[in-house]
């Protein structure tokens, strides 16, 4: 292995010490979760990254997202002419596109996939996808059925996980409901997985391999965050109970393509409706914090940048390293994952992009490792919509929601990590998955 490899290997274990060190509970913690969840991850990327069948499996799975990706600009581009397509390229009539334009090139993408998603659902694919994964984490690592269930479906899909363990949601222990809203912020959803490939596929032409298997490396890492940082102490209903998937199958094949394509529509206008709140809240702090800080340093000469994206990139830099990514392209890929806290990670990835675009970065592994640890929710929005969504399906357990929501959303920040650093140990430039 090279050196930065063995720093991510260490820093598996640096980061679990830290959540060790955060937990509310350090003598209750079950060993079993964490040997198990980490070893889920090692497995998954050994087969990933150095079994030359699993990256192979993992790289057709790339091509098969990607011409999906070019089916579902087909109604895109139908609806808005040249605003969907992208920089470069040329509409059929011969006319050259008008540029980045996110609404109408990636974002309406959401709505395909929620369809895809919901045609998957009525074909019974989704649920059977589900229990599978469910009943590997519930024997492995010995959690309840219910959390197992959340933690696995949050794999394929996002704020719907809760919906298929509604009938248990009333009675879960605070450790489950940890698990829960940890899983749910330290994943991301396939319907949004699409916007990120529009984004990095030019620069990065897997992108869509490693994201999805950054979705496979993250449900156990999540749940070992939460098990971590807030340990069970109770005796969770449905332990050792194969829970099965809760959810309403439509009457046929047309009407789940058209549920799933409103969800979607609703779940877009969600994303954009934070988009334009949270990055004009954000440039508001900037411009009061710049104008204080400009003060400061005038007053003491310093040369230090005053913005919200800087100061969490300051704080998340010895993470950065410490997930095995070279000093030279640590501070910028530390602004990455400090911005995600509060600007989504939507926008990180468009950061990302433009940083490969730019050759800022001067190592492959920067990108990558970066890709895997920006892949979730793991931000101050989605800490509202999940708190919200799951506290509407059980009014009475809002105020556990709202009380734990912060030690979920550092569970599933260090999630995101810890997916980072897994994913860090393993990728050589030699990798199949970078072209090599």
């Amino acid at each position: 292995m090279e050196k930065y490899n063995l720093v991510s290997f260490a820093g598996i274990f640096i980061l679990v010490g830290f959540a060790w060190l955060c937990s509310n509970n350090k003598k209750t913690i079950n060993w079993r979760v964490v040997f198990w969840g980490i070893a889920l991850q090692l497995f998954f990327a050994v087969f990933i990254f150095w079994v030359p069948i699993g990256a192979k499996f993992f790289l057709f799975v790339n091509k098969v997202v990607v011409v999906v990706l070019e089916s579902a600009t087909a109604g895109t581009k139908f609806l808005f002419g040249r605003l969907a397509y992208p920089p470069g390229t040329m509409t059929e009539a011969g006319e050259p596109s008008l540029g980045h334009i996110l609404a109408f090139q990636a974002l309406p993408t959401i709505i395909f996939f929620a369809a895809v998603i919901g045609a998957l659902y009525y074909l019974r694919i989704m649920p059977l996808l589900i229990r599978g994964f469910s009943y590997v984490f519930t024997r492995l690592m010995r959690i309840s059925g219910a959390e197992s269930l959340c933690a696995s479906s949050n794999i394929f899909v996002g704020v719907e996980s809760a919906l298929v363990i509604r009938p248990h949601l009333k009675e879960m222990t605070k450790s489950e409901l940890v698990t829960i809203l940890s899983a749910a912020m330290g994943t991301i959803a396939s319907t949004v997985l699409a916007m990120y490939v529009f984004f990095l596929h030019e620069q990065l032409p897997t992108i869509a391999g490693h994201l999805i298997s950054a979705s496979f490396l993250s449900a156990p890492a999540a749940v070992v965050m939460a098990k971590l940082l807030y340990p069970e102490t109770e005796t969770p209903k449905t332990l050792g109970v194969d829970v099965k998937p809760h959810y309403e199958r439509e009457d046929n094949l047309i009407m789940s393509i058209v549920g799933g394509a409103n969800s979607g529509l609703r779940y877009l206008g969600g994303i954009v409706a934070l988009l334009l709140a949270f990055i004009g809240i954000v440039a508001l702090f900037d411009l009061v914090l710049g104008w204080l800080g400009g003060s400061l340093n005038n007053w003491f000469g310093w040369n230090f940048e005053w913005s919200l994206s800087a100061i969490l990139g300051y704080i998340s830099y010895p993470f950065t390293l410490v997930l095995g990514v070279p000093p030279s392209d640590a501070l910028e890929i530390s602004r990455l994952i400090g911005e995600r806290t509060v600007v989504t990670e939507l926008v990180s990835y468009q950061h990302l992009s433009q940083l490969l675009a730019d050759g800022a970065l001067s190592h492959p592994r920067s990108a990558i490792i970066a890709s895997y640890a920006l892949c979730g929710f793991a931000h101050i929005a989605s800490l509202a919509i999940f708190i919200g969504g799951i506290g509407a399906l059980v009014p009475e357990r809002l105020k556990d929601l709202s009380r734990l929501g912060f030690r979920a959303l550092l569970a599933a920040t260090l999630a995101c990590l810890l997916t980072g650093a897994v994913a860090g140990a393993f990728f050589t430039k030699g990798s199949i998955l970078l072209g090599g």
